[in-house]
């Protein structure tokens, strides 16, 4: 407070709020407020284990994740701290826990989730007042690190209230009514815990908790729902208190990381890299994109001229855009040699990035679309826009924004990837391909690969179904025997699950093959 003195009398700017993460947690939480949390992170826990142990990915993710997201929204203290500019995380994060309850792939259905994950808790910290998506390479660092260890000391952060979870009193201060509703809370999951130990010891008993709340007790597996929701209880406890810990006044943000490098070193570097994508170029230039005018004169066939290194010069494209951003995050002085630098080796990248495009072209010509093609395509998408970026950042001297930048298009990359329906547009592709050999090259693969076309999952099983009349009958036979094998799985998983497990790719395919079912 002296220091904001000592700046109004100066006439200097007053200092302005510095969110949690950007500096120790380091005034206690309040009793009630450590009550809140606790009994928010005990009642989401038990929700948790309860939509998704035993259950598939699903509409379960979309309720969850609505649950943080509320029960953040809820704690945050008034009036919100939230930035305008992270004000689209919370939507950000529902939006990719509603595609897990859409698609079916594996893969998508892994990123998806794991991108509703982090974006919650990006929501989270924004709610408290973090800036999150200003930040800079270093100042992102250090938000995931602090908020793991949020995450990893759990409930533990509420022991620092000096009263309520260390012995002090329990009563809620104001009316009566309020202090029910308290008790109410707090004596929900102590219910519903106990409730599932005595379910466990008593067949009876169980089947009377079933038969009144008509729902499923497991005898055999309450206590993993005990751990899940105690684990998970845990971990939400301490992230929400990152929502309403008090914050810190601090006049700026304080470096992440000390050292630095100097703009001679750095632009020293970046020359030696532009000359060694320089020389690869120029040498590559004659073949890598002459297309199949040049696939003799390399002395390869055409399949293998056509896969030879695409993932490689992707990987070279991804390691140039991280060596770029990490330069960016250390480098201060950045001089007008350095940002040529820079931008030359951004253009190369590009170049480089091109000629992989171009070879998983060729490759698809030859053999038509896989997921690991597609995604390859996605990736390099994500990295050619990620190269604009980069180059219109470091141009405008506005650097600072390139990591929220790669992020965000990482993300409306990955929202492209869901719209596309990737396993529905594979099959799509490949039986429009197989109906017209006559625009596969020479060399590259005939007929149609059902048996690949079977295990693209529930995704594509609309489009199967459909194209099945228009199948030789071989083929159709190859199609129909793995079609009813996906049936029979489909409706197994159905039975197994309940309605927190509900897909709409999932749905759709057995409403699919039921037609084929017949009466």
């Amino acid at each position: 407070m002296a220091d904001s003195a000592s700046a109004a009398a100066r006439g200097g700017a007053a200092p302005t709020w510095v969110p949690p993460l950007e500096a120790p947690l380091t005034r206690p939480v309040r009793p009630a407020t450590a009550r809140r949390v606790a009994a928010a992170a005990l009642l989401l826990g038990l929700l948790l284990q309860a939509l998704f142990l035993g259950e598939l990915p699903g509409v379960n993710a979309v309720l969850v994740t609505a649950a943080v997201l509320a029960a953040g929204a809820l704690l945050a203290p008034r009036p919100w701290r939230m930035r305008r500019a992270d004000a689209w995380l919370p939507p950000a994060a529902l939006t990719f826990a509603v595609l897990v309850a859409i698609r079916a792939n594996s893969a998508l259905v892994a990123f998806d989730l794991l991108a509703a994950t982090a974006l919650t808790a990006a929501s989270l910290a924004a709610m408290a007042g973090a800036a999150v998506t200003s930040r800079s390479m270093t100042g992102l660092a250090v938000l995931v690190g602090q908020g793991l260890a949020l995450g990893g000391g759990g409930a533990s952060r509420l022991a620092s209230a000096p009263r309520g979870l260390r012995g002090g009193t329990w009563s809620a201060p104001g009316t009566a009514g309020r202090s029910v509703l308290l008790g109410l809370a707090l004596a929900v999951p102590l219910l519903v815990i106990f409730g599932l130990l005595f379910a466990s010891a008593d067949a009876v008993f169980g089947e009377l908790l079933a038969s009144v709340f008509d729902v499923h007790v497991e005898v055999g597996d309450a206590p993993l729902r005990l751990l899940l929701a105690a684990g998970a209880a845990w971990i939400l406890g301490g992230l929400l208190v990152l929502v309403v810990a008090a914050t810190q006044r601090v006049r700026r943000e304080p470096r992440p990381l000390g050292a630095t490098l100097g703009a001679v070193e750095a632009t020293v570097a970046l020359i030696a890299v532009d000359i060694l994508f320089a020389a690869f170029v120029a040498v590559q230039a004659g073949y890598l994109f002459g297309g199949l005018d040049t696939v003799a004169a390399t002395g390869l066939g055409y399949a293998q001229y056509a896969r030879r290194g695409f993932f490689e010069l992707v990987a070279v494209a991804a390691l140039a855009g991280v060596l770029v951003l990490g330069l960016e995050s250390l480098v201060a002085d950045r001089r007008r040699a350095y940002r040529v630098a820079a931008l030359a080796l951004i253009a190369l990248t590009g170049v480089v990035l091109l000629s992989a495009g171009v070879r998983m072209a060729l490759y698809q010509d030859a053999f038509g679309w896989s997921e690991l093609r597609f995604f390859v395509v996605a990736a390099i998408a994500w990295l050619a826009l990620c190269l604009v970026a980069a180059a219109t950042g470091i141009a405008l001297g506005r650097s600072r924004a390139l990591p929220a930048a790669v992020a965000i298009l990482g993300l409306v990359v990955a929202l492209g990837v869901n719209l596309a329906d990737p396993g529905a547009f594979i099959a799509d592709q490949n039986l429009r391909r197989a109906a017209d050999p006559s625009a596969i090259p020479p060399g590259g693969a005939t007929g149609l690969d059902t048996d690949y076309l079977a295990a693209l999952g529930a995704d594509a099983v609309p489009t199967l179904v459909r194209a099945l009349p228009t199948l030789p009958p071989v083929d159709r036979a190859v199609v129909e025997q793995a079609l009813a094998q996906q049936r029979l799985d489909l409706e197994a998983e159905h039975r197994a699950t309940g309605w927190p497990s509900w897909n709409r790719s999932r749905s759709l395919a057995r409403d699919a093959l039921a037609t084929l079912a017949g009466p």
